[in-house]
């Protein structure tokens, strides 16, 4: 299943500064609240699709 998400609310200083953020959370950052490598992996795709979202919308940091 595939689930669509629709952010509302964001003004332009928010979504580029979920941008910087999403840009800088690496595997370790994402392991540290994962319960396993297995979930981890889940999370780092979601961040990646999170981060292509904001990328299509004009918010790719620097």
């Amino acid at each position: 299943m595939n689930l669509k998400l629709q952010l509302e609310n964001i003004d332009e200083v928010q979504a580029k500064a979920l941008a910087q953020l999403i840009k800088r959370i690496g595997w370790s950052d994402i392991r540290l609240n994962a319960a396993d490598d297995g979930e981890a992996f889940q999370m780092t795709t979601a961040v990646t699709k999170l981060q292509d979202a904001l990328a299509r919308q004009g918010y790719t940091p620097q």
